[in-house]
Protein backbone atom coordinates (compact mmCIF):
# COMPACT_ATOMS: atom_id res chain seq x y z
CA UNK A 1 0.00 0.00 0.00
CA UNK A 2 0.52 3.64 -0.06
CA UNK A 3 1.44 5.95 2.47
CA UNK A 4 -1.32 7.20 2.89
CA UNK A 5 -3.04 4.32 3.69
CA UNK A 6 -0.60 2.94 5.93
CA UNK A 7 -0.65 5.89 8.36
CA UNK A 8 -4.48 5.67 8.15
CA UNK A 9 -4.98 2.10 9.08
CA UNK A 10 -2.09 2.52 11.88
CA UNK A 11 -4.08 5.22 12.81
CA UNK A 12 -7.22 3.11 13.48
CA UNK A 13 -5.63 0.01 14.88
CA UNK A 14 -4.44 2.58 17.54
CA UNK A 15 -7.96 3.60 18.11
CA UNK A 16 -9.30 0.42 17.90
CA UNK A 17 -7.29 -1.30 20.57
CA UNK A 18 -8.31 1.94 23.04
CA UNK A 19 -11.80 0.82 22.08
CA UNK A 20 -10.57 -2.67 23.72
CA UNK A 21 -9.13 -1.70 26.69
CA UNK A 22 -11.94 0.38 27.76
CA UNK A 23 -14.34 -2.41 27.25
CA UNK A 24 -11.80 -4.82 29.18
CA UNK A 25 -12.17 -2.03 31.68
CA UNK A 26 -8.97 -0.34 31.54
CA UNK A 27 -9.38 2.71 29.56
CA UNK A 28 -6.64 4.96 28.05
CA UNK A 29 -6.20 8.22 29.28
CA UNK A 30 -7.31 10.47 26.40
CA UNK A 31 -3.74 11.80 25.53
CA UNK A 32 -2.50 8.05 25.40
CA UNK A 33 -5.36 7.51 22.81
CA UNK A 34 -4.40 10.73 20.64
CA UNK A 35 -0.25 10.22 21.18
CA UNK A 36 -0.17 6.48 20.82
CA UNK A 37 -2.37 6.95 17.36
CA UNK A 38 -0.65 9.47 15.81
CA UNK A 39 2.86 7.25 16.90
CA UNK A 40 0.81 4.23 15.37
CA UNK A 41 0.51 6.31 11.99
CA UNK A 42 4.11 7.37 12.08
CA UNK A 43 5.44 4.05 12.68
CA UNK A 44 3.14 2.44 9.97
CA UNK A 45 5.44 4.46 7.07
CA UNK A 46 9.02 3.19 8.76
CA UNK A 47 9.08 -0.45 7.17
CA UNK A 48 9.76 1.25 4.07
CA UNK A 49 13.07 2.46 5.58
CA UNK A 50 14.05 -0.13 2.64
CA UNK A 51 12.64 1.36 -0.38
CA UNK A 52 14.62 4.94 -1.72
CA UNK A 53 11.35 6.39 -3.44
CA UNK A 54 9.30 5.57 0.03
CA UNK A 55 7.29 8.88 2.01
CA UNK A 56 10.18 7.95 4.80
CA UNK A 57 12.67 8.86 2.56
CA UNK A 58 11.77 12.27 1.73
CA UNK A 59 11.07 12.92 5.47
CA UNK A 60 13.84 14.02 6.82
CA UNK A 61 16.26 14.93 3.75
CA UNK A 62 19.48 13.73 2.81
CA UNK A 63 19.64 11.89 6.36
CA UNK A 64 16.65 10.07 5.19
CA UNK A 65 17.90 9.02 2.25
CA UNK A 66 20.90 8.18 2.87
CA UNK A 67 19.74 5.67 5.93
CA UNK A 68 17.11 4.08 2.90
CA UNK A 69 20.02 3.07 1.17
CA UNK A 70 22.07 1.40 4.19
CA UNK A 71 18.99 -0.62 5.25
CA UNK A 72 18.45 -1.06 1.67
CA UNK A 73 21.27 -3.08 1.45
CA UNK A 74 21.32 -4.58 4.69
CA UNK A 75 18.07 -6.17 3.73
CA UNK A 76 19.58 -7.55 0.60
CA UNK A 77 22.32 -8.84 2.75
CA UNK A 78 20.21 -10.71 5.07
CA UNK A 79 17.85 -12.11 2.34
CA UNK A 80 20.74 -13.55 0.43
CA UNK A 81 22.35 -15.19 3.36
CA UNK A 82 18.92 -16.22 4.60
CA UNK A 83 16.86 -17.43 1.28
CA UNK A 84 16.39 -20.76 0.46
CA UNK A 85 16.40 -22.95 -2.40
CA UNK A 86 12.71 -21.68 -3.65
CA UNK A 87 13.15 -18.21 -2.62
CA UNK A 88 13.70 -16.35 -5.77
CA UNK A 89 16.40 -14.16 -6.62
CA UNK A 90 16.16 -10.27 -5.76
CA UNK A 91 18.36 -7.08 -6.74
CA UNK A 92 17.13 -5.15 -3.69
CA UNK A 93 16.06 -5.17 -0.26
CA UNK A 94 12.34 -3.91 -0.33
CA UNK A 95 9.40 -5.99 1.30
CA UNK A 96 12.33 -8.48 3.21
CA UNK A 97 14.14 -7.66 6.68
CA UNK A 98 11.84 -4.66 7.70
CA UNK A 99 8.87 -6.47 6.59
CA UNK A 100 8.58 -8.86 9.04
CA UNK A 101 7.59 -9.39 12.86
CA UNK A 102 11.04 -10.15 13.85
CA UNK A 103 11.75 -6.57 12.65
CA UNK A 104 8.48 -5.18 14.24
CA UNK A 105 9.05 -6.09 17.35
CA UNK A 106 12.68 -5.30 17.42
CA UNK A 107 12.00 -1.94 16.61
CA UNK A 108 9.52 -1.34 19.25
CA UNK A 109 11.72 -3.15 21.95
CA UNK A 110 14.62 -0.72 20.82
CA UNK A 111 12.24 2.55 21.31
CA UNK A 112 10.42 1.44 24.87
CA UNK A 113 14.24 0.84 25.91
CA UNK A 114 15.56 4.16 24.51
CA UNK A 115 12.50 5.70 26.29
CA UNK A 116 13.24 4.10 29.26
CA UNK A 117 16.91 4.68 29.53
CA UNK A 118 17.30 7.73 27.40
CA UNK A 119 14.93 10.05 29.60
CA UNK A 120 12.81 12.76 28.46
CA UNK A 121 15.09 13.58 25.16
CA UNK A 122 15.32 10.32 24.07
CA UNK A 123 11.34 10.50 24.39
CA UNK A 124 10.74 13.98 23.19
CA UNK A 125 13.20 12.52 19.94
CA UNK A 126 11.07 9.61 19.71
CA UNK A 127 7.82 11.76 19.41
CA UNK A 128 9.31 14.04 17.29
CA UNK A 129 10.09 11.41 14.72
CA UNK A 130 6.41 10.11 14.95
CA UNK A 131 5.09 13.09 14.56
CA UNK A 132 7.26 14.42 11.27
CA UNK A 133 6.31 10.66 10.00
CA UNK A 134 2.90 10.97 10.94
CA UNK A 135 2.57 14.08 9.30
CA UNK A 136 3.73 12.79 5.97
CA UNK A 137 1.18 10.22 6.02
CA UNK A 138 -1.86 11.74 7.43
CA UNK A 139 -1.70 15.14 5.76
CA UNK A 140 0.37 14.01 2.61
CA UNK A 141 -0.93 16.91 0.05
CA UNK A 142 -0.18 19.19 2.59
CA UNK A 143 3.35 17.95 3.37
CA UNK A 144 4.03 17.99 -0.32
CA UNK A 145 3.51 21.53 -1.02
CA UNK A 146 5.23 22.26 2.18
CA UNK A 147 8.80 22.79 2.99
CA UNK A 148 10.89 20.26 5.06
CA UNK A 149 11.67 22.86 7.72
CA UNK A 150 8.18 23.53 7.94
CA UNK A 151 7.06 19.83 8.55
CA UNK A 152 10.36 19.66 10.80
CA UNK A 153 8.98 22.58 13.06
CA UNK A 154 5.62 20.78 13.23
CA UNK A 155 6.79 18.18 14.15
CA UNK A 156 9.11 19.60 17.34
CA UNK A 157 6.28 21.49 18.13
CA UNK A 158 3.69 19.07 18.29
CA UNK A 159 5.78 16.23 20.34
CA UNK A 160 7.47 19.54 23.02
CA UNK A 161 3.37 19.75 23.98
CA UNK A 162 2.24 16.19 23.85
CA UNK A 163 4.98 15.37 26.37
CA UNK A 164 4.12 17.97 27.97
CA UNK A 165 0.28 17.05 28.60
CA UNK A 166 1.19 13.52 29.18
CA UNK A 167 3.63 14.38 31.99
CA UNK A 168 0.73 16.11 33.72
CA UNK A 169 -0.77 13.45 36.68
CA UNK A 170 -3.07 11.24 35.08
CA UNK A 171 -2.43 11.81 31.61
CA UNK A 172 -1.34 8.66 31.02
CA UNK A 173 3.13 8.04 30.84
CA UNK A 174 2.36 5.99 33.49
CA UNK A 175 -0.76 4.26 31.96
CA UNK A 176 0.45 0.54 31.92
CA UNK A 177 3.33 0.66 33.50
CA UNK A 178 3.83 2.80 36.59
CA UNK A 179 7.48 1.66 38.55
CA UNK A 180 9.61 4.59 38.66
CA UNK A 181 11.44 5.16 35.54
CA UNK A 182 9.20 3.24 33.39
CA UNK A 183 6.72 5.38 32.56
CA UNK A 184 7.03 5.68 28.89
CA UNK A 185 7.85 1.85 28.37
CA UNK A 186 4.23 1.42 26.27
CA UNK A 187 5.79 4.15 23.77
CA UNK A 188 7.43 0.61 22.40
CA UNK A 189 3.51 -0.97 21.85
CA UNK A 190 2.11 1.38 19.12
CA UNK A 191 5.77 1.11 17.34
CA UNK A 192 5.37 -2.94 17.15
CA UNK A 193 1.56 -2.56 15.93
CA UNK A 194 2.11 0.45 13.07
CA UNK A 195 4.75 -1.97 11.56
CA UNK A 196 2.64 -4.75 11.54
CA UNK A 197 0.02 -3.19 10.15
CA UNK A 198 1.86 -2.26 7.50
CA UNK A 199 2.68 -5.46 7.08
CA UNK A 200 -0.59 -6.56 6.82
CA UNK A 201 -1.40 -4.31 4.71
CA UNK A 202 1.04 -4.53 2.26
CA UNK A 203 0.41 -8.63 2.41
CA UNK A 204 -3.10 -7.81 0.65
CA UNK A 205 -1.04 -6.27 -2.54
CA UNK A 206 0.45 -8.10 -5.55
CA UNK A 207 3.31 -9.22 -3.86
CA UNK A 208 2.28 -10.58 -0.76
CA UNK A 209 4.40 -9.74 2.30
CA UNK A 210 7.13 -12.11 4.03
CA UNK A 211 5.54 -11.48 7.38
CA UNK A 212 6.55 -14.55 9.20
CA UNK A 213 10.42 -14.82 8.24
CA UNK A 214 12.68 -16.11 9.48
CA UNK A 215 9.84 -18.99 10.34
CA UNK A 216 10.09 -21.22 7.08
CA UNK A 217 7.25 -21.96 5.15
CA UNK A 218 7.57 -25.59 2.82
CA UNK A 219 10.46 -24.61 0.62
CA UNK A 220 10.40 -20.80 1.33
CA UNK A 221 11.72 -18.90 4.47
CA UNK A 222 10.65 -15.78 2.89
CA UNK A 223 7.36 -16.77 2.17
CA UNK A 224 4.87 -14.08 0.76
CA UNK A 225 2.12 -14.03 3.26
CA UNK A 226 -1.27 -13.10 1.55
CA UNK A 227 -4.74 -13.95 0.49
CA UNK A 228 -5.86 -15.90 -2.32
CA UNK A 229 -3.96 -14.01 -5.68
CA UNK A 230 -7.25 -13.64 -6.91
CA UNK A 231 -8.23 -10.79 -3.86
CA UNK A 232 -5.41 -8.68 -3.99
CA UNK A 233 -4.80 -5.38 -5.44
CA UNK A 234 -2.16 -3.20 -7.02
CA UNK A 235 -0.24 -0.67 -4.70
CA UNK A 236 -2.31 2.73 -5.15
CA UNK A 237 -5.31 1.37 -7.24
CA UNK A 238 -8.90 2.54 -6.92
CA UNK A 239 -9.19 -0.61 -4.14
CA UNK A 240 -6.94 1.31 -1.67
CA UNK A 241 -7.73 4.76 -2.59
CA UNK A 242 -11.73 4.35 -3.11
CA UNK A 243 -12.54 1.72 -0.75
CA UNK A 244 -9.60 1.02 1.99
CA UNK A 245 -8.68 4.39 3.17
CA UNK A 246 -12.29 5.45 3.81
CA UNK A 247 -13.42 2.07 5.54
CA UNK A 248 -9.53 2.59 7.85
CA UNK A 249 -11.45 6.29 8.51
CA UNK A 250 -14.35 5.00 9.33
CA UNK A 251 -13.23 2.19 11.86
CA UNK A 252 -10.65 4.23 13.72
CA UNK A 253 -13.63 6.90 14.03
CA UNK A 254 -15.95 4.41 15.77
CA UNK A 255 -12.86 2.82 17.48
CA UNK A 256 -12.54 6.60 19.00
CA UNK A 257 -15.85 7.51 20.02
CA UNK A 258 -16.10 4.00 21.77
CA UNK A 259 -12.53 4.19 23.64
CA UNK A 260 -13.88 7.47 24.92
CA UNK A 261 -16.87 6.08 25.98
CA UNK A 262 -18.82 8.18 23.43
CA UNK A 263 -20.81 5.41 22.16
Amino acid sequence: MMGPAHSLSGAAAWLGVGAATAAAGHPMPWPVLVVGALICAGAALAPDLDHKAATISRAFGPISRALCGIVDKLSYAVYKATRKPADPRRTGGHRTLTHTWLWAVLIGGGASALAVLGGRWAVLGLLFVHMVLAVEGLLWRAARVSSDVLVWLLGATSAWILAGVLDQPGNGANWLFDAPGQEYLWLGLPIVLGALVHDIGDALTVSGCPILWPIPVGRKRWYPVGPPKAIRFRAGSWVELKVLMPVFMLLGGVGGAAALNVI
